[in-house]
């Protein structure tokens, strides 16, 4: 059977996106048909449609999104239809050598559905990171399914998807901020503000925010900062020292990806403290800085994909914290939005109004 859904589809580089109808098969074996009930605009879908990431198109955008499993293929044996779940783009193998090495959370061979949604020519669409969720019902892999509480609402849930748990994941997973340490977090939007949150559910003593938009660190005192700086105005690395006796954090993230805003992290670190690359650069951007700046201040220098995180892990503790009132991922949705809204959405998210608009399907 081939299911007709609304979903909405990037034709070419630059081009505005377009609400088509899509069709998406029944499962087959080892994957899963998942009904939509929420997905957030992300940055990640805003590279595909500028074609930052590739040039597959036609591109079928969304992955940050929360729904109920619709039926499953054969030999899917760990979900059922009505289970609810995240979609998450880390399947993981349990073949390849980081599998094999016990750590799955940087599988190197996810898995993807095998089968492929179209538009109603025939002609293959390429889901994004995968999934391809501003639709109403998307076809992945069973192993992009993570079953959490429904208790949470798909609107937050799906968050967890990508870019609140990139930047939690950066800073307990990457970073192991952990009770009393200094945290310095530059870019506020919604994976720095998720690192704020992520440093602060685990006790940090300091964390400190930083953004040029004075907007963003208000917001960013609401995750849990203790301190802010407006760049742009006098050195950050100087003033991150002022607020930390003249030593610099334990751990500094940069969810901006810049070479400027990483070599400031760089520096802005205490001797020996751990400096955390969240930020995605462009390929074109490169960094030169004295070798004998590498070895003098040691510590650690690390990237952090999909906040290094094992869905499976982390996706139900972290909804769990949510309906507890520890995580106030609610906070992250500035609005709710329509299908038919999401190139307005991403207007929005370039101008950095929003920390996410979510799409309610």
């Amino acid at each position: 059977m081939v299911h007709a859904v609304k979903a909405v589809i990037s034709r070419a580089k630059d081009a505005p996106v377009e609400v088509v109808t899509i069709h998406v098969p029944d499962p087959g074996p080892g994957e899963a048909l998942v009904k939509v009930q929420a997905c957030g605009v992300c940055h990640t879908d805003l590279h595909y449609k500028l074609g930052g990431i590739g040039d597959s198109y036609p591109y079928l955008l969304g992955h940050e999104a929360a729904g109920v499993v619709e039926s499953v293929g054969e030999g899917v044996t760990d979900l059922a239809p009505g289970d609810y779940v995240i979609l998450n783009w880390r399947a993981v193998c349990g073949e390849c050598r980081s599998c094999l090495k016990g750590k799955p959370q940087y599988c190197f061979n996810t898995h993807n559905a095998t089968q492929k949604m179209t538009l109603e020519d025939g002609t293959e669409l390429s889901p994004a990171l995968g999934i391809g969720a501003f639709a109403e019902k998307t076809l992945v892999h069973a192993g992009q399914c993570t079953k959490v509480d429904p208790a949470a609402p798909a609107t937050v849930a799906g968050l967890l998807g990508c870019g609140v748990m990139a930047g939690i994941g950066a800073a307990i997973n990457t970073g192991g901020v952990t009770r009393n340490d200094s945290v310095a977090v530059i870019g506020c939007g919604g994976v720095g503000n998720a690192a704020i949150a992520g440093s602060h559910l685990v006790g940090a003593k300091q964390i400190i925010a930083i953004d040029r938009d004075a907007r963003k660190l208000e917001w960013a005192k609401e995750f849990g900062a203790t301190h802010t700086i407006l760049a742009g105005e006098g050195d950050v690395v100087e003033q991150v020292r002022a607020l930390t006796g003249g030593h610099g954090v334990d751990v500094a993230i940069d969810a901006v990806g810049r070479p400027e805003t990483w070599e400031q992290a760089f520096y802005m670190r205490d001797l020996a403290g751990t400096v955390v690359l969240v930020g995605v650069p462009t390929p074109a951007m490169e960094l030169k800085m004295p070798l004998l700046e590498f070895f003098g201040r040691g510590g650690s220098l690390k990237s952090s994909w999909y906040g290094d995180c094992l869905p499976s892990r982390d996706f139900p503790v972290l909804t769990d914290l949510y309906l507890q009132g520890r995580l106030p991922l609610e906070k992250f949705v500035s609005e709710e939005i329509t299908i038919n809204d999401i190139e307005t959405a991403f207007e929005k998210m370039h101008r950095g109004e929003v920390l996410r608009s979510v799409v309610v399907i």
